[in-house]
């Protein structure tokens, strides 16, 4: 059976929130290295932690996850204490503006909206986030269908992101056939370019990102995450292929001296005994 759930402590989180703003400002005014940093200084540092963050959840750690939210929350912090130093904003008006937001988004739970299950929820947010950035009606100039979408995504999120504004826009396949039509061609047109005597590096990646990008539709009209699914495979590949070098150095060797036709049956025996 699961644990029991631990009742929640508002007051106590936001005592906590209080400390690290205040240990926050202290570090910028007694620190020399926090005092030097900048927004630009904190991406990489933000990124990296969010990184550490899902790399907890995706291992199933969550004694680590909690370390790593902790680590996630300082940044958080620190950015919204830039914040308030430029006089833009802190982390008051940060949680403030999240929490309006939250309530905005959620009418069937603190207004008069009726949703039937989970996926009314999602078409319901979907319409309010389309409402708010076509802002105030009488705007000059319309924004475009992918406004909100942060530049910065990595590609494989993106190219969910981008594809499912079409998509709600009608512009999508209609048949899974289609799509795999789609994808057999821009194969055919890779495998073309690959071959070409002219091809350049430059040439046949914008191929490879075709098949990626058509492939990422296959996975969005199945409500396949591609992330998730290329890390699961990431993961299988890592665990075979150190299978693989544990039985060739149970040998008395190193698995870079073995022939690569030893590796790919060693690889066939560790696939099978692994199982689907």
């Amino acid at each position: 059976m699961p644990p029991e759930p631990r009742s929640p402590r508002p007051e106590a989180a936001g005592e906590a929130a209080a400390a690290l703003v205040r240990l926050m400002a202290r570090l910028r005014a007694e620190c020399p290295w926090d005092r030097k940093q900048t927004f630009a200084d904190l991406s990489g540092y933000l990124l990296e932690e969010c990184y550490e963050a899902l790399d907890a959840l995706a291992r199933g750690s969550i004694h680590e996850l909690e370390g790593e939210l902790g680590d996630l929350l300082f940044q958080i912090v620190f950015l919204a204490e830039l914040g308030r130093e430029s006089n833009a904003f802190d982390l008051a008006t940060v949680a403030e503006r999240i929490h309006a937001k939250m309530v905005s988004r959620h009418p069937h739970v603190f207004g008069e909206a009726e949703v039937a299950d989970a996926e009314a929820v999602k078409v319901q947010w979907e319409k309010l986030k389309e409402k708010e950035r076509s802002g105030p009606a009488g705007g000059e100039e319309p924004l475009s269908p992918f406004a909100g979408v942060p530049a910065a995504l990595p590609a494989l999120l993106k190219a969910v992101r981008v594809t499912s504004r079409a998509a709600d826009l009608g512009f999508d396949w209609q048949h899974d056939a289609d799509v795999l039509a789609k994808l057999d061609e821009e194969v055919a047109e890779f495998k073309a370019e690959l071959l070409a005597e002219g091809a350049t590096r430059e040439s046949v990646a914008r191929e490879i990102g075709d098949i990626l990008f058509t492939v990422v539709n296959v996975a969005r009209r199945h409500g396949v995450d591609p992330e998730a699914a290329l890390q699961t495979t990431n993961a299988k590949f890592v665990r075979r292929f150190e299978e693989v070098s544990r039985r060739v150095r149970a040998s008395g060797r190193d698995v870079r001296d073995a022939p690569l036709e030893e590796l790919d049956r060693t690889w066939d025996e560790v696939k099978r005994d692994e199982g689907p």
